[in-house]
This record gives C-alpha cells, sequence and structure tokens, in this order.
C-alpha cells in the first residue's frame, strides 16, 4: 500500500463491495434512503476509479498504481459528490470491478469502511449470464448520460465504442453475449471459447476470493461481511447492523422505509437449477461457496 494520504475528508467513504448481480446495488440504495447517506446519481463510477490507469489491461489494479495523481483525482470526485449531496455524513460508492481491487481502493481511501456482500454463487451464475446475454431490459440513453456525466471527457470515447460494439454485436446475432461484462478479471480474454457458464463462474470466483484474500489484511473494524440471502431475508435488520457498525442511529421508521424496496423472490432461483450446471462450474464455484457456507466442507 502507499502512503497515508495528507487530505482529510470531512465524510466517510463507504465503500460496498461485490461481485456483480451480488445485490450491490439493492444494498446501496437502501442505505442511501437513510439520512446522512448519499451517492452518485448514477449506476457506477468504474471510470473514476480507472482513470490513469486505463491502459491496465483488466481491473485488477494493484495498490501502487494508485498515485498522488490518481488518488488526488478520485478524492476530488467523492467531494464534489459530497457537496452536490449536500455534505452527507457517508458517501455510498458502489462499483462491482472494485471487488478485484480491494488493496487499491483502500490505498486511495485509507479511511474508507467497506461492506462485502455475497451471493450464493449459483444464483448469481444465473442472473448474470442474462446480462452477459442481453437479455434483461437494455438501459437506455439517460443511463449512460448519467453514467457518462461522472467519466473524464478524455476517456470518454473509448467507453463508448466498446458499448456501442457490443451492443450492436448481440443485436446483429454475431455473438450470442457481450465479450465482457462486469469485472474484468486478469485473463478473461482467454476465456473467450469456454461455456458462458463457466465464465460467469470464473468472474464471481475472482471476485469474491479477490476480495477475501484483501480483507485478511484490512482491520476487522474496517469491514462488515454480509450475504444477500440475509440481507434480503431481514432488510431492516441488516441495516440497523451496518448501522450499529458505524456507530449511527436512526428512527426505526427511517429504517423501515429504506429497506421497504428489498425483495427477496431473486433467493433460490440458480440452486434449484444447480444440477444442470457442468462439472467444472461446480468445480469453480466450490472453493469460495465452502469458504462462505454456502456448500459444507468436503462436498
Amino acid at each position: 500500500m502507499t502512503g497515508p494520504v495528507s487530505d482529510g475528508l470531512d465524510f466517510t467513504p463507504l465503500v460496498i463491495i461485490g461481485a456483480g448481480r451480488s445485490g450491490t446495488n439493492a444494498l446501496r440504495d437502501a442505505l442511501t434512503r437513510l439520512p446522512g447517506f448519499a451517492t452518485w446519481p448514477c449506476d457506477e463510477i468504474n471510470p473514476i476509479w480507472r482513470h490513469g490507469n486505463l491502459d491496465h489491461p483488466d481491473d485488477e489494479i494493484p495498490a501502487h498504481k494508485a498515485t498522488p495523481a490518481v488518488r488526488h483525482f478520485i478524492r476530488d470526485r467523492f467531494r464534489r459528490i459530497w457537496r452536490q449531496q449536500g455534505r452527507p455524513d457517508f458517501v455510498v460508492e458502489k462499483t462491482c470491478a472494485n471487488a478485484l481491487r480491494v488493496p487499491f481502493v483502500d490505498a486511495v481511501l485509507p479511511e474508507a469502511r467497506f461492506i462485502h456482500i455475497v451471493r450464493n454463487g449459483f444464483d448469481v451464475v444465473a442472473s448474470a449470464r442474462r446480462r452477459w446475454r442481453g437479455e434483461l431490459e437494455m438501459p437506455g440513453l439517460p443511463y449512460y448520460l448519467a453514467k457518462a456525466r461522472y467519466a473524464p471527457v478524455s476517456d470518454l470515447p473509448g467507453y463508448a465504442i466498446a458499448a456501442i460494439r457490443n451492443r450492436l454485436a448481440i443485436r446483429a446475432g454475431r455473438r450470442t453475449h457481450f465479450d465482457s461484462w462486469g469485472p474484468r478479471f486478469a485473463g478473461i480474454e482467454t476465456l473467450a471459447d469456454l461455456p458462458l457458464d463457466e465464465i460467469v463462474a470464473q468472474q464471481w470466483s475472482a471476485c469474491v476470493t479477490a476480495s477475501d484474500i484483501a480483507f485478511e489484511q484490512i482491520a476487522p473494524a474496517r469491514v462488515v461481511q454480509l450475504h444477500y440471502e440475509d440481507f434480503t431475508a431481514d432488510p431492516a435488520g441488516s441495516l440497523d447492523r451496518i448501522l450499529q457498525w458505524l456507530g449511527q442511529t436512526r428512527p426505526g421508521s427511517d429504517v423501515a422505509a429504506a429497506a421497504a424496496s428489498v425483495r427477496r423472490s431473486s433467493v433460490g432461483k440458480g440452486t434449484a437449477e444447480a444440477e444442470a450446471l457442468s462439472d467444472n462450474v461446480h468445480r469453480i464455484l466450490r472453493r469460495p461457496m465452502q469458504k462462505h457456507g454456502y456448500i459444507k466442507q468436503g462436498m
């Protein structure tokens, strides 16, 4: 890790870490309905995190690439949104690719608190492969304009070209899925000829494993672990637990209102189809699923 930053923040960055389709959106949205919590008015800010490192071939940006210039740029963007959102106590950030680069995020924001949310790998495979195939509702122009608003202007052409190429290939039927969706782990491009389920399983496993390893090196008091299934089963209780960890209290009515939009309907859908997945997919998912209690040791 690089040295400590000298420009302190007047708020606490609250960084949600989780693989794609693991409930990061639902958790961010619930948290930012609470008084004193705010975020960007767009889905993710990966262009902010990658600025200055666009030449890095994947999202696994190492901590030593958090140069003074990079750190200043990202921290300045956090300050800007803090001011724009009324100077809240917490700025909540959720970019799924950060699951692959927690040490880098920690080097940029050493005062951050982290929530690591993990979802059953079988359910993630079932959900994420639909995103890879473009089967879920495609985001409209307002979605991309909102994201572009926070991307450095000099970086926009590269993002636009990649997004257009991906979507045109799907619509024209030249590909059955995007060449990339979600966090890009090292070596993802070498897996292009594998079945999609295996690529998606590798992506989830890479994100969860990288985060687990990184959090072993961060003070436990700065990290809270959360299962998506527990969050959706008791969202108000989960929010209360997070508030207690942060040393905060909010009226029960506020917590109930923030938790009201959380749904449990998608839990278990992929697990019900797990037997149809290949042995390779089961092998890829096994170790992180065992670590997080989804599979018993030895199975």
